[in-house]
């Protein structure tokens, strides 16, 4: 709450809203000069209008202060209604000696015209009459309360309700929540009658930053009070903002639970391990997808995915291709019968029938050593084979000349499931088309399938296991490319041993 103190030497060269020094008429002590509301120029800025709407503020272009390199002066916009000339505002100095500015607005409509980019601050006499509302279009501009104030109406305001009768606004600190509506990223200080203490208080619970007693504004005390109010509502808003990037962060994990699940492979010897890089720019979720479960007959069954495209809808899709896998393999599904079901379900939920989506599925035997591969338009995995003799273990792509097309294609499409053997101790790396995709220098060439094989190949032999290996792949195949991928990445491997 502010404390009243002597009235002090006003400070002169205040400026008007026309940016240019005012001469205002003494103190009422004679000390030197204080700035009259009532004897400053018309508010029309006839000497510095505002641009067309759109080019800055609400309707003009950010002032000086709002240019890099510009002045940094303060701006501060007077909204009082005060025919009597009654309301003293003294001279105004900000914390580096120079002048603040003032603009002054007799009522609300003057207010939006006047308050550009470059105002600090808001100084709201609550005396101002309220605004009044008049919702029968026939009244015309102009006609009822409000009328010879200057004070909008609903006739005259763009975008308010014109079907109902004529009503007053009783609330005392309507004008204020039309301010702080008008303005939100602008500071606010209050000015009430000399001990309405109540007043001032609420003002500041609506919204407002301070609030001073209109009768004892003294201009060390006022200029204090502008720069509070002014990092006040700076540091209101790094918060508010703060507190939104944590909710947003705290919704994007929550999603990205969805899209990068945990595997069910209680009860399985097999080693999991993944990788996810979305490929847009400080995103979280991206077009690929992947899940691990482990159903009752012991059965492990694997699958990566890749949406066409990268956006939210993208990862969307992806999401549901995923959640619908998992309920299809533990009702039963898997091969070409999962997959036809999995195609209806893309069909139903894309937004264009441009969109399509590669999957990879491997259904593992419980004993380990055998699996079934079904390819859709994706790239076939790779398998290690360990304890066949020799440092480097064989590494090679497991069979793709009996894939089918990717889901979404082709209405009929049917997708042959191929037996594998995989022997006693193996690694299964499964990936979307970003881990290969990516340059290997300045020209054009792409790292591709077989650069992909000798690099795991390589990487084994160094002894990396797990996500040590999936880790040092995805980090390789980012220097090879000169920075980050563009398009997703998702890698994930299972390790048996013997």
């Amino acid at each position: 709450m502010p404390v009243p103190v002597p009235r002090q030497r006003a400070i002169p060269a205040v400026e008007s809203g026309q940016a240019h020094a005012v001469s205002a008429p003494s103190g009422p002590f004679g000390e030197g000069p204080a700035l009259n509301a009532s004897a400053l120029p018309p508010a029309d800025n006839s000497t510095n209008p505002p641009g067309p709407a759109g080019a800055g503020g609400p309707t003009g272009p950010a002032g000086p202060a709002a240019q890099p390199g510009g002045p940094t002066n303060l701006t501060v916009l007077l909204i009082e209604d005060d025919p009597a000339g009654s309301l003293n505002v003294p001279g105004l100095l900000d914390s580096a000696g120079k002048p603040i500015r003032v603009r002054t607005a007799r009522n609300l409509t003057e207010a939006q015209r006047l308050l550009t980019d470059d105002v600090n601050c808001i100084l709201l006499d609550l005396a101002l009459p309220a605004p009044t509302r008049t919702t029968d279009a026939s009244l015309g501009p102009g006609v009822g309360p409000g009328a010879n104030t200057g004070t909008p109406t609903a006739a005259t305001t763009p975008g308010s309700d014109a079907t109902a009768v004529r009503t007053t606004n009783d609330d005392e600190l309507a004008v204020l929540k039309n301010v702080l509506s008008l303005a939100p990223r602008h500071a606010v200080l209050a000015l009430t009658d000399s001990g309405d203490i109540e007043r001032g208080t609420e003002a500041v619970r609506v919204g407002a930053q301070d609030y001073l007693f209109r009768d004892e504004l003294d201009g060390r005390l006022l200029s204090r009070a502008i720069r509070y109010a002014v990092e006040r509502k700076r540091s209101d808003t790094a918060e508010r903002r703060l507190t939104e990037s944590k909710l947003r962060a705290q919704e994007n994990a929550r999603l990205e639970r969805g899209l990068l699940p945990t595997p069910l492979l209680e009860g399985s010897s097999l080693r999991f391990a993944a990788r996810y890089r979305p490929g847009r720019s400080r995103a979280l979720l991206g077009g690929d997808f992947y899940d691990t479960v482990r159903t009752p007959d012991g059965t492990v069954h694997v699958m990566i995915g890749d949406v066409c495209g990268h956006g939210p809808d993208e990862a969307a899709l992806g999401v549901e291709l995923r959640i619908a896998w998992r309920a299809l393999t533990f009702a039963g599904l898997c091969g070409d019968e999962l997959l036809s079901t999995l195609q209806r379900v893309l069909e139903h939920e894309r937004e264009s029938d441009e969109i399509f989506a590669t999957l990879c599925t491997v259904d593992i035997a419980p004993d380990g050593r055998r699996a079934g591969l079904c390819l859709a338009g994706h790239p076939s995995p790779l398998i290690a084979r360990h304890g066949q003799g020799g440092a480097t273990p064989p590494t090679e792509l497991l069979p793709y000349d009996n894939g089918g097309p990717a889901l979404g294609l082709l209405p009929n499409a049917r997708w042959p499931r191929t037996q594998i053997e995989l022997g006693a101790a193996w690694s299964l790396m499964l990936y979307t088309d970003g881990l290969i995709e990516g340059r290997t220098g300045e020209g054009k060439e792409r790292l591709g399938q077989d650069g992909m094989v000798e690099m795991v190949r390589r990487q084994l032999t160094q002894g990396l296991r797990g996500e040590d290996l999936l880790r040092a792949a995805v980090n390789e195949v980012r220097d090879l490319n000169g920075g980050e991928l563009t398009d997703d990445v998702a890698v994930l491997l299972l390790d048996r041993d013997s």
